[in-house]
């Protein structure tokens, strides 16, 4: 609250020829005559947004004010703004802070209104990468980061889990990473020694734990959906679990979706939140063909290599004799009756797309799990509230809403998102932290990366 009042004490005003005067600092900006969307209930007003370094300082409505002194003025007439958007799933490289594809990847979820970033396959020098980050010694979202991954080969017995959990938590890392393999009994141990220590932890579930025991146990989020889809197959059909599939794909069939309401219940009760990565099945798991996907505009800002690499992940995916579109149909079909249940009933759903992945760059991607959503069955307000106050309210952070005294995380846009959540694309600019990015620049460092990408 600090700059709000320093913001306050700045303004003087003074009544003039077509409009009263606002003495404000070459340090405020000011978006003027904007529609400011309220991502809490939809509604929309008319007014100007001042901020004074990383904050909203003043939101001014129905004010006629034409002189804004020597702040940066923000023409914004028609245009709509709204809080930043999260990625609750990003994949951070694990290189040197400084090195290049770092700071490509950091701007290609900011050029697409991503502020907030989780990243969610830790590496130490990522530890060093937030500091800059919060420090606005780099230009980049905010950064939440995992520890490195905790899975069957990194924890293979319970006084390896200890270990690695303690030294982790002492480290720094906002959480744990869980991948697949762990066993139960190691599981219980990571649990116990979180617990001691402090360190929440997130991520797959482990065949091996399986969802019930993974929600009652209190996973900060369960990530992809994880482990739903086989909760949802009767005990009494006595599956082996380690012969799920790609997530579930293999007990399609055998699923009874009259136990999602149990399943839900649990969430909620446990407080464990949801990502989706819908884009991760739309993409990498559905039918559409590879080559189809290689061809979308944004796969020019990545490196040929990538390309050819997901290129081959999704064909040995999705050629074989075991992948059948129409189970795959019916398959995402329960993913979405999950994912509209958890929304509407359970703790809740984080936007999150698993980015970069198979054909999801980043950034890019978020607008593809923002139409996931749609599909659903959310809306576009649902769909942009689980990427703005969503987050805001599980991290229990100072951002999320475009509201005096928030850290200004805010996407600058032509035409209303509320009405066609494709008008997100493309954004006049955005701002992280009180750090303007306008559409000129945006394009050009986005033409930077795609001239070093060309072939």
């Amino acid at each position: 609250m600090k700059s709000l009042t320093i913001a306050l004490l700045m303004v003087a005003w003074a009544c003039g020829p077509g409009g009263r005067k606002a003495d404000l600092s070459e340090h405020s900006t000011v978006f003027e005559n904007v529609n400011i969307i309220d991502v809490t209930d939809g509604n929309i007003q008319k007014g100007h947004v001042v901020v004074e370094d990383s904050h909203i300082s003043a939101i001014y409505l129905d004010e006629d004010i034409t002189d804004w002194g020597s702040a940066q003025v923000i023409p914004s007439e028609g245009k709509y703004l709204l809080p930043g958007l999260a990625e609750m799933h990003a994949h951070i490289p694990s290189l040197e802070w400084n090195d290049p594809l770092i700071a490509e990847t950091l701007f290609l979820y900011l050029s697409n209104g991503v502020t907030t970033i989780r990243g969610m396959l830790g590496n130490p020098v990522h530890l060093e990468l937030r500091e800059k980050a919060n420090q606005k010694e780099i230009l980049s979202p905010r950064i939440y980061t995992s520890s490195p991954s905790l899975n069957g080969n990194t924890v293979r017995t319970p006084e390896e889990a200890r270990s690695q959990v303690k030294a982790y938590a002492e480290a720094g890392y906002d959480f744990l990473k869980l991948h697949p393999g762990i066993r139960l009994h190691v599981f219980d141990e990571i649990v116990k020694t979180s617990r001691e220590t402090g360190i929440p932890f997130a991520g797959h579930v482990s065949n091996l734990v399986r969802i019930r025991h993974a929600l009652q146990n209190r996973y900060q989020t369960v990530d992809h959906v994880d482990g739903f889809l086989e909760g949802l197959v009767p005990e009494e059909t006595g599956v082996n679990p380690i012969e799920n599939g790609f997530f579930g794909y293999n007990f399609t069939d055998l699923a009874d979706t009259s136990n999602i309401g149990e399943l839900v219940a649990l969430s909620r009760e446990n407080g464990v939140w949801i990502v989706p990565t819908q884009a991760l099945f739309d993409r990498w798991f559905s039918p559409t063909p590879a080559d189809e996907l290689a061809k979308e505009e944004e796969m020019k800002y990545m490196s040929p290599e990538t390309r050819k690499n997901w290129l081959e992940s999704k064909n040995n995916l999705t050629e074989n004799d075991s992948y059948d579109p129409e189970k795959w149909e019916r398959f995402n079909q329960i993913r979405y009756r999950l994912i509209r249940a958890l929304h509407e009933n359970g703790q809740g759903l984080l936007l999150g797309s698993d980015a970069p992945q198979v054909f999801n760059v980043p950034g890019f991607s978020i607008h593809h799990e923002l139409q996931g959503m749609l599909d659903a069955g959310l809306s576009p307000l649902e769909a942009i509230q689980i990427g703005s106050i969503n987050p805001a309210r599980f991290f229990e952070g100072n951002f999320g809403q475009v509201k005096e005294g928030m850290e200004a995380d805010l996407i600058l846009v032509d035409d209303n998102p509320l009405e066609n959540i494709e008008n997100l694309r493309n954004p006049a600019g955005v701002m992280a932290r009180g750090q303007w990015i306008d559409r000129e620049t945006i394009q050009q460092k986005l033409s930077d990366i795609e001239q070093k990408y060309k072939e």
